[in-house]
């Protein structure tokens, strides 16, 4: 009784490859949707931001932190999204399923699955400097720097647990 105890306690996911891996499945969904919705409204964020940038009135009328989503480098970074919006959708959802199953497979406890994670958030920002070019690193963009390199080094730390097979 004692072995099979034993037995199901090393079969149990480590805490922080678990903790990842659910944080990962959240994140890829969300991926999954603001990829498609960055796809869908990349058009109409360039006509509202140029809407807003005619219309001086209202534009002085705007808290200075507004006045930076809506500034004539807004409205460029919007063209470049909206230019380029079916390689970034394509490039989002392959980083995204990349994730997805290198995590599935961490939850086995193969290192193939770290490997397909790194170059599942990898790609995302490659692309991004690709198509986006330096607007990558402006406001909200930076955190899709900084949380894939975040969890690429917690990943890294669980290798550990990880195995060849």
């Amino acid at each position: 009784m004692a072995e099979l105890l034993d037995e199901m306690e090393e079969k149990k996911l480590p805490s922080g490859l678990n903790v990842l891996t659910i944080l990962t499945f959240i994140g890829c969904a969300l991926g999954f949707i603001g990829g498609f919705w960055q796809f869908a409204t990349a058009d109409k964020n360039v006509t509202n931001i140029e809407t807003v940038l005619n219309d001086t009135e209202k534009y002085n009328a705007m808290p200075d932190f507004a006045k930076k989503l809506v500034s004539p480098e807004a409205l460029e970074n919007a063209k470049l999204v909206a230019a380029n919006k079916i390689p970034i959708l394509a490039v989002t959802i392959i980083g995204c399923v990349l994730c997805l199953i290198g995590a599935l497979q961490m939850r086995k406890y193969k290192l193939q699955g770290f490997y397909l994670y790194t170059a599942g958030e990898i790609l995302p920002v490659i692309g991004g400097f690709i198509f986006m070019g330096s607007a990558m690193t402006k406001g909200l963009g930076l955190l899709g720097i900084i949380i894939p390199v975040l969890f690429i080094i917690l990943y890294a730390v669980q290798r550990k647990h990880l195995t060849e097979k």
